[in-house]
């Protein structure tokens, strides 16, 4: 458990405020940021890499919420988007446009087309066909866009397998090869500036070492670029830092990470970006259920809570692992899972673990969901999401309402022809 999340007086306490009275106050289930841990986060990184002045770009995949992005851009942070949603997002959250990168390997016509009007720093490209796409529609505004090749360096992460992105068998980006080709098609299509190269692995990575091997594979091609392309000065080196589920797990330290990257980054003196999203979001936030049943059948305890996979996807998508406690402290255990009421046997947050023994009409706290939680949040179910609150020392606000069932059907219509006579 960080520190921004501590007991106080036996209770659970975000930064100065009592996760208990939020439940009570807002409902569950509901997540709570650290606006506090989100800012220590980004000031640790960007320190331990300043010897470089890295241009830090927040991952908004890793949680879209209006007020993170914003805390992220007032530290300087511009943002990593992955679709003309998150571009939005990032531009009514105040991020500049020319602090926008672009990835995702799907850009429709539209995406790129307001990308290109707002001004974005560049695209991270991820094949030959968005090259032509991209020229054809910067032609067509009277405008250039700047991009920069995503490299697939085939560097193992040795993180989950739908996470992994830098092999070569992953749908991202194009290998060495290919991409000094492409560049070779870059710089003789109209209407684009060759930019930068990117690349990125995959997440959560725990070592800094795939960092340097694939730094190391493309640092050939980087200097080659830098010498023939004037306007080649940028490389991003993606994001992908990983932070500690466990309570036994050490976290990535930046400075580990800053001794393995710095050197090659200084030798080819580029402009240097990178694009974390867990490492700043991750334990920032928290998910707070309550308890309804206890039930036993022969094998095991089953805790019955609020909470459920439409609220919080990564345990049963990703088999993750989160750390579950109770909001008042208590010293008793069971053995058991911990499941929602959705209808599906993947409809869990904990299997087979000791757990907090606490009562129907009690509080868990399922840590270390500030990334990846919300974002992929669902009304499966015909359940409405969770809301969001981010708390500054003793202030807590929120940041966004409850769904109600009338939010979920909103927009749907029952044509006439449906109804029988």
């Amino acid at each position: 458990m960080v520190p921004e999340f501590s007991y106080r007086n036996g209770v659970l306490h975000a930064e100065g405020v009592s996760v208990e009275a939020l439940a009570e106050q807002y409902g569950t289930p509901l997540y709570v940021y650290s606006r506090a841990h989100l800012i220590a986060q980004y000031r640790a990184l960007h320190t331990a890499l300043e010897r470089i002045n890295p241009q830090i770009y927040f991952a908004i995949k890793s949680n879209s919420n209006l007020a993170v992005i914003q805390t992220m851009a007032a530290q300087g942070a511009g943002a990593d988007v992955v679709s003309g949603g998150e571009l939005f997002r990032a531009r009514k959250a105040g991020v500049a446009a020319d602090k926008i990168v672009f990835a995702g390997v799907g850009k429709t016509e539209a995406e790129i087309d307001y990308a290109l009007r707002e001004g974005i720093h560049f695209f991270t490209v991820e094949s030959e066909g968005e090259l032509d796409r991209i020229s054809s529609r910067a032609q067509a505004l009277g405008c250039t866009g700047r991009i920069a090749i995503r490299v697939n360096p085939d560097v193992d992460p040795h993180t989950h397998k739908y996470t992994s992105t830098g092999k070569a068998e992953n749908k991202f980006g194009v290998d060495l090869a290919r991409a000094e080709k492409a560049y070779e098609q870059a710089l003789h299509l109209p209407g684009l500036e060759v930019a930068g190269l990117h690349m990125h692995l995959g997440s959560p990575i725990m070592s800094p070492t795939p960092y340097a091997e694939a730094l190391e594979k493309v640092q050939p091609l980087c200097a080659q670029l830098k010498r023939e392309v004037s306007t080649f000065q940028y490389l991003d080196i993606g994001g992908g830092l990983g932070i500690a589920y466990r309570p036994d797990e050490a976290p990535l330290d930046p400075r580990d990470f800053a001794a393995a990257v710095l050197p090659t980054l200084h030798a080819l003196d580029l402009h240097v970006g990178l694009e974390p999203g867990r490492f700043f979001t991750g334990n920032a936030g928290l998910l707070v259920t309550r308890v309804e049943y206890i039930k036993e059948n022969p094998f095991k305890q089953f805790v019955i809570v609020d909470a459920a996979m439409n609220d919080l996807l990564r345990p049963p998508l990703y088999e993750a692992y989160h750390e579950i406690v109770a909001v008042v402290e208590t010293p008793d255990r069971l053995q058991g899972d911990v499941v929602g009421p959705v209808c599906e046997s993947g409809d869990f947050l904990a299997a087979n673990r000791e757990l907090p023994a606490v009562s129907p009409g009690g509080l868990l706290a399922v840590m270390s969901a500030g990334a990846y939680g919300f974002v992929m949040a669902s009304n499966y179910n015909t359940r409405g999401r969770a809301a969001e609150i981010m708390v500054n020392g003793e202030r807590a606000e929120l940041v966004r309402a409850r769904e109600t069932w009338d939010d979920c059907v909103r927009g749907e219509r029952i044509p006439d022809w449906t109804v029988t006579h």
